[in-house]
């Protein structure tokens, strides 16, 4: 089973044509990514990696029955790129694009409230389903199928999670990057709700990093709801205060933006917490043993 995507899932990518767009969208189709077409205003009509070329989503929903569209869109335009997937009737929106302007993101927050879609991103790796659909840019041959879901902030991390998982003698049953952007389409607690509901996720791997509330707020509603073990990981604990480390979103604004006290707020909701990333594999094949 998996959350998002799938091998049924019907692949468009917006930036089709550029440099980005070309080179991931031949990685995915290469995983077995079902990737019906693409899009590049001014190309609508040409092959590419030979699927079709559309001027627009609309156009490429029609034709193909799209539900599933990645975004290698330059960021002065991916807002409006995402606005264009959600009024086109895509289902999940994934988008890769780093230094999309928060001014921008405000309002596209806002208007997807109002739709049937699910944005992952902006500046995120995107979603991979191992054996079934590759929609980003995480390296496919890490990952093995499994009943282990991953949330992750940190695009490198989810890496480095999968990797360790499956060393660990476990798999994956879907692997999330939610992005490290201040605002962002999909939070740390409503992917945790997506693994929590997947009847044959049986485990979580949840890695947050400093600055913002996502992960106390996943936290407090894992120790309200959660049925599945979740191992947690802070990354930043040596950031400085008041310092953006890497993502635009990892900054400490407050007492409870520090790593320290996303960890201590995590452990007591529950959650088995390790203090190096290098862990993170051994203490969820540990977990299972334990719930098994």
């Amino acid at each position: 089973m998996s959350v998002l995507v799938n091998k049924n899932s019907k692949v468009i990518v917006q930036g089709f044509t550029g440099g980005e767009g070309t080179f991931h969208a031949s990685q995915m189709i290469e995983y077995g990514t079902n990737v019906v077409g693409g899009v590049t205003p001014g190309k609508g009509g040409q092959k590419h990696l030979d699927r079709p070329v559309f001027n627009t989503v609309e156009d490429a929903v029609k034709e193909t029955g799209a539900d599933v569209s990645i975004l290698f869109v330059p960021p002065a335009f991916a807002s409006d790129a995402i606005l264009e997937a959600a009024d086109a009737g895509i289902k999940v929106i994934i988008c890769i694009t780093e230094g999309i302007p928060v001014k921008d993101m405000i309002p596209v927050k806002e208007y997807l409230k109002d739709k049937d879609c699910r944005l992952i991103g902006p500046n995120c790796p995107g979603v991979m389903t191992p054996d079934g659909a590759k929609v980003g840019i995480m390296p496919g041959f890490i990952f093995k199928a499994g009943n282990i879901g991953i949330v992750s902030k940190s695009g490198t991390l989810t890496y480095e999670a999968a990797d360790q998982v499956v060393k660990a003698g476990l798999g994956i049953s879907t692997a999330i990057g939610i992005g490290g952007d201040p605002i962002i389409g999909t939070t740390t607690q409503e992917a945790i709700e997506l693994f929590m509901n997947d009847p044959e996720t049986e485990g979580i791997v949840m890695i947050g990093e400093i600055g913002g509330n996502l992960e106390a707020n996943a936290a407090e509603w894992i120790k309200a709801n959660g049925t599945k073990p979740v191992v947690g990981f802070i990354a930043g604990e040596t950031a400085p205060a008041g310092r953006t480390m890497g993502h635009a979103g990892a900054i400490v604004g407050g007492e409870n933006d520090t790593a320290q006290a996303k960890k201590r707020i995590m452990r007591e909701c529950g959650i088995t917490v390790v203090d190096s990333p290098a862990d993170i594999g051994a203490a969820m094949a540990e977990l299972m043993k334990v719930n098994a």
